[in-house]
């Protein structure tokens, strides 16, 4: 067994931080004035802020690895003490710069990077009611992407964020981040108004998804719940309630077996998912339950739900790849699943990530990898989601 992952490792999760003006600068010039942007308050501390003074949510800066640190920050902005430190001043360069962010993967000895927004993950249940400037930010996030892996030399994959409510704009999205480079999306794990993934309404969206060669990607993200509201009612913490900590998997757990049991992978042969920062312990258990579940549903009503030549597991074995958080064991959720599924991730520079990514990561997989698991885990699972 190999103690080190093969060269040239992927990280499948990483965060680009949006600098200020980014949205600005990238949007539509006729929409400017829909632009989010990052306001300081009278006490110097910046906010998420969307056009009209809504603000979202404090624009903290993060120490990887030190919730604690992180948690301090933002308590004491929502408390409206000034800032001693400036929120720029404060920021890494490698946490928005794409030439720092290449100068840090060397230093880890990590190969490339994909990338989520970090800001952006902020926006889908809050602009809900304001689609118009979710989806002009989510284009000018766009903009920006493609630019940053450019400049990376294809180092760096920045992932596009879309929106399913609106097909026509889906397809000219997906059509413009394709022809940029860019090979991964991110949607929202969610009804999508009021209606499955599955729904016969939607199949158009994953057909664009297949026709433009781009990956739809579930990741932790202010999206609309998966329970009704009434659970979190309770929270401060509207943008992160505590019950989607506890639940984090459910979301991902829901759409899958819902486009599985629905055909819907059956119907897009090359549909494939990525599902990151949402754990993935739960994996093993939900394709015994997902199997369980339609088989006994079939047998209780004389007939399967949905005809399908497959087992449900089956398909998501084949077409999901899931990023594993070190603290979970990734080895021994090899060992249960097969070595086809499971990504190395780091969530770099957010404060649940790891401070050291590889370093970090090989720690928890160390002597228990042969090379075939070592290179699916560092590798090729990510390269199946980048189409490559």
């Amino acid at each position: 067994m190999d103690t080190a992952p093969v060269s040239s490792p992927v990280d499948a999760d990483q965060h680009l931080v949006e600098p200020r003006g980014m949205w600005a600068d990238h949007i539509d010039p006729c929409h400017r004035h829909l632009a989010l942007d990052l306001v300081d308050d009278d006490n110097a501390n910046p906010w998420l802020t969307a056009p009209g003074g809504q603000r979202i949510e404090p624009a903290i800066v993060h120490v990887s690895g030190d919730v604690v640190t992180t948690g301090r920050r933002k308590a004491a902005i929502e408390r409206g003490e000034p800032a001693d430190v400036s929120y720029d001043d404060l920021l890494d360069p490698a946490t928005s710069d794409p030439a720092a962010r290449l100068a840090a993967l060397d230093r880890w000895e990590i190969d490339e990077a994909v990338c989520f927004p970090n800001f952006g993950l902020l926006l889908d249940r809050p602009l809900a009611d304001r689609p118009d400037v979710l989806h002009a930010n989510q284009r000018a996030w766009n903009r920006w992407a493609a630019g940053v892996r450019a400049d990376s030399g294809d180092r760096l994959h920045p992932v596009a964020h879309v929106s399913l409510r609106d097909l026509d704009r889906l397809d000219l999205e997906l059509a413009s981040v394709a022809a940029a480079g860019l090979r991964l999306a991110m949607v929202p794990p969610s009804l999508v108004d009021g209606q499955r993934l599955s729904h016969p309404d939607l199949d158009d969206a994953w057909a664009a998804f297949c026709h433009h060669g781009v990956t739809p990607c579930f990741h932790v993200a202010a999206f609309p719940h998966p329970f009704g509201d009434a659970w979190y009612e309770d929270d401060p913490d509207q943008v992160n309630p505590v019950l989607d900590s506890v639940f984090l998997w459910t979301p991902a757990a829901l759409c899958l077996a819902d486009l599985a049991i629905h055909g819907v992978f059956e119907r897009h042969p090359d549909l494939r998912i990525g599902v990151m920062e949402l754990s993935a312990a739960w994996f093993g258990s939900f394709l015994l339950m997902v199997d369980g579940g339609f088989d006994f549903h079939a047998r209780f009503n004389g007939a399967p739900l949905t005809e399908l030549p497959r087992r449900p597991s089956s398909y998501l074995l084949e077409r999901v790849r899931v990023a594993a958080f070190a603290y979970e064991d990734p080895a021994t959720l090899i060992e249960q699943v097969g070595t086809g599924t499971f990504m190395f991730c780091s969530d770099w520079p957010h404060a649940e990530g790891i401070p050291h990514p590889l370093d970090d990561y090989t720690r928890a997989t160390a002597g228990r990898l042969d090379d075939v698991a070592g290179a699916n885990l560092y590798r090729r699972n990510i390269d199946f989601l980048l189409r490559r």
